[in-house]
């Protein structure tokens, strides 16, 4: 066999760790694996984690909540309570659906916020309110929350909002300062649901898809008291000087809370939270750990970077490619066979309209870096099934991916500059579509080198 058929050989089997490393990720953030293991019931008493909760003191069991994967959620709380849920009612993104039974499930738009969205969190902001101090209430949080959830406050239209959230998007901000924004236009972000719901008692079961597991964060912390302020929202508008872009009645809505005009949503200091149990179920390091132990069971050295990387999505690549070959030149840090792992979630600042998302990006803008690299795969995906306004979840590329493309008339610098990275993996065939996953717990990148 020719070297150039050995490196064919080589190129194939690294594609396919990578993938099968990704899978196994994928299914650690299983949010019934993750329900199961947090909730144990026995007759009447329900332990979530160390805490025990006597059913019998409840006279009705609500299960409410919103995000990508709170169908699984529910049937997996349908499952263990049964007859015992009273009602309940849930917001998912289109397509992310389970059989249920009790609960109602309102499919509705992300990342942009949509009418079926705002009927959906009526009905949660509704089945709280009605809520008494003998009410168990079930709250399931997962990522993309914030966007299925909206119920803008007072003054505040849907259109208004909608608008908002794509100039947030558009502008490069993080998502701690789109949730703080969030927050701050909305009846139920931000403490909003735990305060409507007061005095019944809550119990969150949450998977993270926020860098840092910041609880005020995820889904813009709908049962959790808010650290950030309206002085705070109007210090991030300035930073991106998006000012003039938004609309004038949330600017409004922003500076009269800044003036002390309107209440500050919920503090630690209000009563709503005392009977309010938050639980992270699942998160993007578990995700990690699992793909770790996939990688060293194929024989990779692996080395995790972190759970924690956030940042403009081309800068995080060339972080990502100069460790790669770093392993390649000299073995550090980890020797030959060698796997990166990182997770968390970058950015993408449009300046061009392409279609993609960060994970396709990041793996055009790494196909880029290791071009010519003989013994490298990078793969990127994002562990609910979606990146971007795609139905890819990332891509998978190597060391003559660029070379591929230019043999097909194609220029991954050009369609890396347009933020086109879904149409140059559609075009030689690299996107890595799952469908919808019913999970997210961020991104999972990959790097194997031999």
């Amino acid at each position: 066999m020719s070297t150039e058929q050995d490196n064919t050989c080589d190129i194939l089997q690294l594609r396919k760790d990578a993938r099968e490393i990704f899978n196994s990720g994928l299914l650690s953030a299983d949010p019934a694996n993750a329900i199961q293991r947090h909730l144990k019931l026995c007759k009447n008493i329900l332990m979530v984690a160390d805490t025990p909760f006597d059913l019998a003191q409840f006279e009705e069991i609500l299960v409410i909540g919103a995000g990508k994967a709170c169908a699984a959620m529910a049937k997996e709380i349908e499952n263990i309570l049964g007859s015992r849920i009273t009602r309940g009612s849930i917001n998912v993104k289109y397509d992310h659906l389970a059989p249920l039974e009790t609960i109602e499930l309102v499919e509705a738009g992300h990342p942009i916020p949509d009418e079926n969205g705002r009927i959906g969190a009526k009905k949660l902001f509704d089945l709280a309110t009605n809520a008494h101090e003998k009410t168990l209430i079930f709250c399931l949080i997962s990522g993309g929350g914030s966007a299925l959830s909206p119920l803008p406050c007072d003054g505040i239209s849907l259109a208004e909002k909608q608008e908002t959230t794509k100039i947030l998007l558009a502008c490069g901000a993080r998502i701690h300062e789109i949730n703080t924004i969030r927050k701050h236009l909305s009846l139920i972000k931000g403490g909003g649901l735990a305060k409507a719901a007061f005095p019944a008692t809550i119990i969150s079961l949450i998977l993270s898809d926020v860098v840092g597991d910041d609880l005020d964060i995820i889904a813009s912390g709908l049962t959790v008291h808010d650290t950030g302020t309206f002085e705070d929202c109007k210090n991030i508008i300035e930073s991106y000087n998006i000012s003039l872009k938004l609309p004038k009645n949330v600017l409004n809505h922003i500076n009269k809370g800044c003036n002390s005009e309107i209440p500050e949503t919920p503090k630690p200091d209000d009563p709503y939270f005392k009977k309010v149990k938050n639980l992270i179920i699942g998160n993007n390091f578990n995700t990690l750990i699992a793909a770790r132990a996939k990688a060293e069971s194929l024989g990779y050295n692996t080395i995790i970077l972190s759970s924690l990387i956030e940042g403009e999505t081309r800068d995080i690549a060339k972080m990502h490619t100069a460790i790669a070959k770093e392993v390649l030149k000299t073995g550090n840090p980890v020797p030959l066979p060698g796997c990166i792992i990182s997770g968390g979630e970058t950015i993408v600042t449009m300046d061009h309209h392409g279609l993609g998302g960060r994970n396709q990006e990041f793996v055009l803008a790494s196909a880029i870096e290791i071009a010519g690299e003989n013994n490298m795969v990078v793969l990127s995906a994002g562990t609910d099934g979606t990146d971007g306004p795609t139905d890819a979840a990332g891509a998978i590329a190597d060391g003559n991916t660029f070379e591929k493309a230019q043999d097909l008339g194609i220029s991954a610098k050009q369609y890396l500059t347009a933020h086109d990275s879904y149409n140059f993996f559609k075009k030689i065939d690299d996107l890595i579509i799952t469908g919808p996953t019913n999970t997210n717990v961020m991104d999972l990148r990959i790097f194997l080198m031999k």
